[in-house]
């Protein structure tokens, strides 16, 4: 679909975000700036980005912590914030009356006398939206909140501590304002839309961000390509990153086929940076090197950045950060391995414990040959 100039002064309140905020971006988690963009210098720090907050759900994993706290929600953001992460990520929808809210899914699921209703979120307003789950109002039930697993089957949403259904302003609102945002856009990947729709329902989100964001910074990010591009033709201020799996899936538009795809995009739409499945990557470490060379930055997501050792390979390999599960545990892992030592020179190689130090942990070391080795070796291992 062919992209007409779009105008937009129909968005209020362009005037209240920091001029130049998308070559600005702070990050307040870290003493070291973060910087993302074609223009601006590279990423100076490794970032660490919670996925839908504190992690997502997977109702049925043996892993606790993937139904510890309910994904996309206020609880879970501020869980996440405790912890020294830059960014957490989150899903943007946009309902049937215009109000931007946080929910993955392409149908939200319910149950009513053993039969199950499933309704998109354009197709809801935001009170029928918001009656879905826990209620704010004490004494009042909520509809049950249900969930389609990847293999079809219907689960109950239930999770060890609940939180209600949100909207992107509540967000802003009670969400620790230290912590930056990496707002998905979200779109159906079954529907073909049409150019105006889905201008309509970007105006709708950027309208919510330019009055309430304030000083926090902010990413955009879509799988949806002329939702990604349509974002940065609609303001200039915050970077805009082009989602992909790197070629796990094959879908009919092209643009999101390869990482090669999406390099194209990128530069033909004036974005910041690319998105990768982390196996897309691994698969094709030398994309890496063209996506450096384009002057785009490179972020990853997927289950391999729940492993510490993924992420420090990521990090040797150039990759800016990582969008995870497991925020306490990555965020940890990346202090000890990747973040600069406190310790002093006189210290020694060696802290003892209990002598009121910090005691420094190991860190792998490659040399350049063992690393040209490892690069060579993860495509087949991922083959596995």
């Amino acid at each position: 679909m062919a992209l007409k100039a779009v105008h937009v002064s129909d968005v209020p309140n362009l005037d209240q975000v920091p001029e130049n905020a998308s070559l600005q971006l702070y990050s307040t988690r870290f003493s070291k700036g973060v910087e993302f963009g074609r223009v601006a210098s590279r990423i100076p720090k490794f970032l660490v980005i919670g996925h839908r907050g504190n992690g997502m759900n997977a109702l049925q994993s043996s892993d606790r912590r993937m139904r510890a706290i309910k994904e996309n929600s206020v609880m879970s953001f501020n869980t996440a914030a405790k912890y020294p992460l830059d960014f957490v990520e989150f899903d943007v929808q946009v309902t049937k009356d215009g109000c931007p809210v946080i929910f993955h899914d392409d149908f939200i699921l319910t149950e009513d006398q053993g039969t199950v209703f499933e309704k998109r979120i354009p197709e809801l307003c935001l009170t029928e939206f918001l009656n879905y789950g826990p209620q704010r109002e004490a004494g009042k039930d909520g509809k049950p909140l249900l969930r389609k697993n990847k293999d079809g089957q219907i689960v109950r949403w239930e999770v060890e501590k609940d939180d209600s259904l949100c909207t992107l302003q509540e967000v802003f609102e009670k969400v620790e304002p230290s912590v930056g945002f990496n707002i998905e856009v979200k779109f159906d990947d079954c529907i073909v839309y049409q150019e105006d729709y889905l201008i309509r329902v970007l105006q709708s989100i950027l309208k919510v961000v330019f009055e309430y964001a304030k000083d926090r910074p902010i990413v955009f990010s879509s799988f949806q390509p002329d939702a990604a591009l349509l974002v940065k033709k609609l303001q200039n201020t915050y970077p805009v990153f082009f989602l992909t799996n790197g070629g796990n899936e094959i879908y009919c538009d092209v643009r999101r086929n390869s990482l090669d795809e999406a390099i194209k995009v990128c530069l033909e739409g004036g974005l910041e940076g690319i998105v990768s499945e982390v196996k897309g990557v691994f698969r094709n470490p030398g994309a890496v090197t063209k996506i450096k060379e384009s002057k785009l930055s490179l972020l990853t997501y997927g289950k391999l950045n729940n492993v510490a050792e993924a992420v420090y390979m990521q990090h040797l390999m150039g990759i800016e950060g990582v969008i995870v599960d497991f925020v306490q545990e990555i965020t940890e892992a990346v202090c000890d391995m990747i973040e600069p030592s406190v310790a002093t020179e006189e210290d020694g190689d060696d802290l003892l414990e209990g002598d009121g130090k910090m005691q420094l942990k190991s860190k792998p070391e490659f040399s350049q040959r063992e690393l040209s080795f490892l690069l060579k070796l993860i495509p087949e291992l991922i083959q596995l």
